[in-house]
């Protein structure tokens, strides 16, 4: 009986390990900014700037984990042989003072992994001309989806944020395609600060001379998407 209750005590502590594993416990203040990535993980990229306007540089950052369970074998013929499914987070610090640096925002389902099962042929969104950057104090977060089967079109998208509000807002977003066979190109962008987007089509990137077309249209009041908890398509919405 003894035996049998040990047995189902370490199955419960495996199961609870596993877990944890798989959803790791961040430090809240670190002295250097590779104390943020936990053990199993590595650091992707990262900026710095001053995001909070008190002089010190602060610290973006993404990083992967490394689990070969979640490199899956890719069965149906497009794309890579192996998908690396491996999720990403995002952590922004605040350097203090005393010289640590503080987590202030995490988001774990904003920044796309490297391959995806349901679009196998989509080069890595973040990896491919995407990445982050703290440009006059603003966070900017870039993602592009290109497509090596099933799609012509190329997607670019840019988020940003600024620090207001004790949290990370989204105050701009820009979309802009082009069709690889035709050159045609279109931009939307978004400010939802004055609450307005515009949408230009007309230009090719193929051809000299073309006429764009730009029309304007108010966005309907909506608060506005925090960092800790914006997803990809999230945007959408005020686009409605």
């Amino acid at each position: 009986m003894k035996n049998f209750i040990l047995t189902i005590f370490l199955i419960i502590c495996a199961q609870f390990s596993f877990a944890q594993g798989d959803v790791p416990t961040l430090k809240k203040t670190v002295s250097k900014i590779s104390d943020f990535v936990p053990a199993g993980w590595k650091l992707l990229t990262e900026a710095k700037g001053d995001l909070n306007k008190d002089g010190l540089v602060d610290v973006a950052m993404v990083i992967e984990n490394t689990d070969r369970k979640n490199f899956v074998s890719n069965a149906g013929g497009l794309g890579g042989d192996t998908l690396n499914t491996n999720p990403r987070y995002l952590l922004v610090a605040f350097k203090k003072v005393n010289g640590l640096y503080e987590l202030v925002a995490k988001n774990t389902k904003f920044i796309p992994s490297e391959n995806s099962q349901d679009s196998p042929c989509l080069t890595d969104p973040f990896g491919q001309e995407g990445g982050i950057e703290i440009v006059k104090g603003l966070l900017q977060i870039h993602f592009q989806n290109f497509y090596s089967c099933g799609a012509w079109e190329i997607y670019n998208f840019d988020y940003i944020f600024r620090f207001q509000h004790q949290k990370f807002e989204l105050i701009g977003y820009n979309k802009s395609s082009l069709h690889r066979s035709s050159g045609d190109e279109t931009a939307t962008t978004m400010n939802f600060s004055t609450m307005k987007m515009n949408y230009t089509s007309g230009t090719n990137a193929f051809k000299d001379g073309g006429k764009p077309k730009t029309s304007w249209k108010n966005i309907k009041p909506r608060k506005l998407l925090d960092l800790n908890t914006i997803t990809e398509d999230a945007v959408n919405a005020f686009d409605h």
